[in-house]
């Protein structure tokens, strides 16, 4: 009976592997032959490049630590730079994270907020791809720490139940669980996004920014995509809550499809035709099409041609210099529709530099493999 079994879980790995080889084989087909500078490799670099020759960090302008935007680029720049093969960026990322080792230059963030714990995130990936313990410790000391206090469902106590919230906790809880194989890491980020499902996802798969801000704002669900994206990679196939959390997604994706714009972008706040076009949620959705195809999650023949024109759109947004153009401001919560439809667009702004590396990433990633561990 012992042999049987092992022989059905070999059937079912080949035939797993057969599948996402198949969806690989056709995701490719929209994910190659690119117009000039439009590349993966090409863009990826641009931007790291960019980042890299920024001098100034963007800290709380109230606590004078890392800013998450920046936790988030860095994090690409990372991603992309080891996916890339480009190992003197790899070289020159990781030495730029040393002075925050040192006492003089203190811009960790306390491990009390979403915004400031996603900053475990970066210490995290630099030991899954270096295995410096050093950085282990601190990465894990943000993972753990989000959780030493949690409420009585066993939520982080860090859970406020905005939409932000469910990139920041999850890429931390999900690198941690990728840094050391615990599944505590996983299962905790998999019940939080189950909460803030069941609290926040509406009919049609998309979020209002906030309960008292009844509107579909274009970064805000972004966040939500790009984390779901990211917890659904890592994920355990046989995790009690990935049907649900690959339905949500699903979900999510059919109708930002319906909303994507002839341009490829997406708008400010999504189903306003008034609102104006806008990179960094444009980035994010666009890696969470890519990856749905390369994972085989969505139809590679109808998100195939649709993330790659994402892509070729949020490239464009891209000037000389390696920054993207119209990215939308900081954005507080504010049940005002001409609020959102007047904030103020940035260039070279960390919001859209950081989704535009993840995308790059993503159309370089080809393991299209979710496993068990």
């Amino acid at each position: 009976m012992k042999e049987l079994t092992k022989r059905y879980a070999a059937v079912g790995w080949v035939s797993l592997i057969a599948v996402c080889s198949s969806a690989l084989a056709e995701s490719h087909q929209y994910f190659e032959r690119w117009p000039a500078g439009a590349s993966p490799t090409e863009v990826g670099r641009k931007v790291t490049e960019r980042f890299l020759s920024s001098r100034e960090h963007m800290l709380w302008t109230d606590y004078g630590t890392l800013h998450y935007a920046e936790v988030a680029t860095w994090y690409g720049a990372l991603t992309y730079s080891q996916l890339a093969k480009a190992s003197e960026n790899t070289q020159r990322l990781v030495a730029r994270f040393e002075p925050l080792f040192s006492t003089k230059e203190s811009l960790v963030p306390p491990i009390n907020h979403v915004d400031h714990s996603v900053f475990g995130a970066l210490p995290l990936e630099i030991y899954i791809q270096t295995a410096n313990a050093s950085h282990r410790t601190l990465g894990l000391a943000f993972a753990d720490g989000q959780w030493d206090r949690p409420d009585r469902s066993g939520l982080t106590n860090q859970t406020r139940f905005w939409i932000d919230d469910m990139y920041m906790i999850t890429l931390l809880q999900a690198q941690a669980f990728r840094a050391t194989a615990d599944l505590k890491y996983i299962d905790r980020t998999a019940n939080e996004m189950i909460a803030y499902l069941d609290r926040l996802q509406q009919p049609n798969g998309l979020f209002f920014h906030a309960p008292d801000a009844p509107f579909y704002w274009g970064r805000g669900n972004g966040w939500m995509a790009a984390g779901m994206t990211e917890l659904l990679r890592s994920l355990p196939q046989s995790h009690v809550h990935r049907p649900r959390i690959l339905a949500a997604y699903r979900q999510m994706m059919t109708t930002l499809l319906k909303y994507q714009s002839d341009s490829g972008m997406w708008r400010q706040l999504i189903d306003r035709p008034a609102a104006w076009l806008e990179s960094s949620s444009t980035g994010m959705f666009a890696f969470a099409f890519i990856t749905g195809v390369q994972e085989g999650w969505l139809d590679s023949s109808i998100y195939g041609p649709a993330a790659r024109k994402a892509w070729l759109a949020l490239v464009q947004q891209i000037d000389a210099k390696g920054d993207v153009r119209e990215v939308c401001v900081g954005t507080g919560t504010k049940n005002d529709l001409q609020y959102y439809l007047d904030r103020p667009r940035a260039v070279g702004d960390f919001h859209g530099q950081a989704p535009v590396l993840w995308s790059a990433s993503a159309l370089l990633r080809e393991d299209g493999l979710t496993v068990d561990r």
